[in-house]
């Protein structure tokens, strides 16, 4: 087939595509008889292929040039997939254990094959609504964040260095922009994308138009989003972008990566735990009422955010090259430590507001959470969904009186 020029592919093109390709013909023995391709691409933008062969198995995922959750009237570069490629190859060398292997990259096809996650790997969403405890989880994800997003920031580089790399991310302006109309914009006005549980949040979804607060907050967090260049953040870290098994956990996806607000990564992850506390009651029934469960979810909230902390901190403190607080001028180990302590303190709020932003255009906004989505009953999701909501709310207008994340969990079962 023609290398040379873009084409969507199925399941007959790939297989042309993946013979004409030594580094994935490879990777099957060069054995092509008994194939087997299966399309499994449930996200909005992308089409993912998994490949099994006799002699291995990988993934392929390949950008197609508008919004696949909405169609062709949504146009979207494709060039995203290689923002996706670099990050997975940037995150993979920093945090091996928890990114997938890239095989190969093709920017013409905007293609990327990759290890393929075997079962019993799941979408972390989805063991959330099965009811599932992950023991490794807040300890595997405080490792992945605090490795990612300490080691390509000014904290670990030099301000040339750091310079060259955000400008090497700058091109992903279409997903940042996505970013902010669904995140930041469409919540707060009037749009043709937002939807809710309708008739029952209809007045929830008003209030959130009509709150002048919280559209000052949300402001303030949009500005930070596209001018805070702090580190390499995956950009999309829900808890569908995370793949796990009682042992491994694996993140992917990062296609929506930049160089932004490191908040933005820790927020979009803790904020999808507290969605996935909020719907537990609408996954109960008699067998099990999902109370363990949910101080499950609010335990590995809080162990993600100290455990997160205290290996950030320990990067710090073993790090001598990076150029935002220069050894000669912070060298008393009480000013190193009012730094850290200051540093860590608004990282904190950032992520709480980052956090309940995701919430609020996850209730309200346009694409929504099967972690709601899959509650039967209307009138039981619409009353987790509010509680969800109303804490959003609260969380995104107060996030500064917060002084630790034990704080903010209380303020959870508060709410719940």
């Amino acid at each position: 087939m023609d290398l040379t020029q873009f084409r969507p592919l199925d399941d007959k093109l790939l297989v042309e595509y993946i013979k004409s390709t030594p580094a994935l013909s490879s990777l099957l023995g060069n054995r092509f008889d008994d194939l087997t391709i299966k399309e499994v691409g449930d996200g909005n933008l992308n089409f993912v292929y998994i490949v099994f062969g006799p002699s291995g198995s990988f993934v392929v995922k390949q950008a197609i040039p508008y919004m696949r959750c909405i169609g062709e009237s949504w146009p979207m570069s494709k060039e995203r997939a290689y923002f996706e490629a670099m990050t997975l190859k940037e995150h993979g060398r920093l945090c091996p254990d928890h990114v997938p292997e890239v095989y190969h990259f093709d920017v013409i096809m905007s293609l990327i094959a990759m290890r393929y996650l075997k079962p019993p790997h799941i979408i972390l969403r989805k063991g959330l609504i099965a009811g599932i405890e992950y023991p490794l989880l807040a300890e595997h994800m405080s490792e992945y964040m605090a490795k990612t997003l300490f080691q390509t920031s000014l904290l670990y580089h030099s301000t040339t260095e750091h310079r060259k790399a955000v400008a090497e991310f700058c091109g992903n302006v279409e997903l940042c922009r996505l970013t902010e109309q669904v995140v930041f914009s469409d919540p707060y006005r009037i749009s043709e994308f937002n939807h809710w549980t309708s008739p029952y949040l209809d007045q929830d979804a008003e209030a959130v138009r009509e709150d002048n607060l919280l559209k000052l907050e949300i402001a303030e967090l949009k500005s930070m989003f596209c001018e805070r260049a702090q580190a390499l953040i995956h950009g999309d870290l829900h808890t569908s972008s995370v793949m796990v098994t009682s042992a491994s956990t694996q993140v992917i996806d990062p296609e929506f990566a930049f160089y932004g607000p490191m908040g933005f990564d820790i927020g979009a992850f803790i904020g999808n735990l507290i969605l996935a506390f909020f719907a537990q009651d609408g996954h109960a029934d008699q067998g099990n009422d999902r109370q363990l469960y949910k101080q499950w979810i609010l335990k590995t909230i809080e162990d993600t955010w100290n455990l997160f902390q205290k290996k950030f901190i320990s990067l710090w403190n073993e790090s001598k090259n990076g150029e935002a607080y220069l050894e000669d001028i912070y060298d008393k180990p009480e000013l190193r430590h009012l730094v850290q302590e200051k540093y860590m303190k608004d990282l904190l709020h950032d992520t709480l507001g980052f956090g309940a932003a995701k919430m609020i255009r996850r209730i309200v906004g346009v694409a929504h959470v099967e972690d709601f989505e899959s509650i039967q009953d209307i009138a039981k999701r619409a009353y987790c969904e509010r509680r969800a909501l109303g804490f959003a709310k609260e969380l995104l207008k107060k996030r500064r009186e917060f002084q630790s994340i034990s704080q903010v969990v209380a303020a959870i079962k508060e709410a719940s």
